[in-house]
């Protein structure tokens, strides 16, 4: 595809009709041009072209200069007129950006739940997320969701995004993020990845990640659920962190005291409490 006809469709999806884009186009490469010669050039009907030339003009695209008993038509400054263009969109996007916001702060629902399915939908909305965060981003994720937002982390990170949380893997990309203990007593417990993520306290999306399509997860505004978030990955950094302090003889008894208190709330049998303990 040539670069005359990615730029007219570039102006099509700025809302320029094929016409306008050929008229103005065609005029950059030759001008001044009477309206005849111009539909010549460009494979505009006569019948269309002074219609197409006044709304160019109408858009400050093309103006119009009398020469005797001619009409000589002249393109505006390609750079003059790709600025006018972007303030233009600014103002569009400015406006409706304000009207949106403020009608969306008055009727939204903060306690809304939004369910979103499938692995790739959700590491999707998740970069999304992750682009606009501005402070704050606290996480418990596993390592094979982590490489597909690294990317954005990173950059949050460049921008002074402050990332925290708990890594189940090895080898974690961020310094700042927890590695949590004994992986394969956790899956053992679970048996599925799940993955927590908190926006600037605004946005937290919770949910499993282990079944692709079949992933789902739960993405909500909603303060009690973000601040639920926040008490679980919080208590995974106490945990993790405090059994990472300890000395070997305090490890294994904080390990003890941890296997118990786990045997007591899922009513492990002997067998199964042995097996668990196995796992590191």
């Amino acid at each position: 595809m040539d670069q005359k006809t990615v730029a007219t469709n570039d102006m099509k999806q700025l809302g320029f009709s094929e016409y306008e884009c050929k008229a103005y186009l065609n005029l950059l490469e030759e001008f001044p041009l009477n309206g005849y010669t111009l539909s010549k050039n460009s494979g505009i009907p006569r019948s269309r072209i002074y219609e197409v030339l006044k709304n160019l003009i109408v858009k400050q695209m093309v103006f119009e200069q009398e020469e005797g008993k001619n009409k000589l038509y002249y393109p505006v400054d390609p750079d003059i007129f790709i600025k006018k263009l972007k303030i233009r969109y600014e103002d569009l996007f400015s406006n409706i950006s304000q009207f949106a916001s403020r009608v969306y702060s008055e009727k939204k629902q903060d306690d809304r739940l939004v369910v979103i399915k499938g692995r790739q939908n959700i590491i999707s909305f998740l970069n999304l997320l992750i682009r606009g965060a501005e402070k704050r981003i606290a996480i418990s994720i596993w390592d094979e969701e982590i490489r597909e937002l690294t990317e954005e982390l990173e950059k949050a990170v460049q921008r002074g995004v402050v990332l925290r949380g708990i890594y189940f893997g090895e080898n974690s990309p961020f310094d700042s993020l927890v590695p949590h203990r004994r992986i394969k007593r956790y899956m053992a417990e679970k048996k599925e990845r799940y993955i927590s993520i908190i926006i600037d306290g605004s946005h937290t999306i919770s949910g499993i990640v282990s079944r692709e399509e079949e992933s789902k997860v739960t993405w909500t505004q909603d303060e009690g659920f973000i601040e639920i978030s926040e008490d679980y990955i919080a208590h995974d950094l106490l945990v993790n962190l405090y059994s990472a302090s300890l000395d070997e003889a305090g490890y294994q008894a904080f390990e003890e005291f941890v296997d118990n208190v786990h045997s007591q709330y899922f009513h492990y049998s002997d067998e199964d409490l042995g097996i668990y303990r196995r796992l590191k």
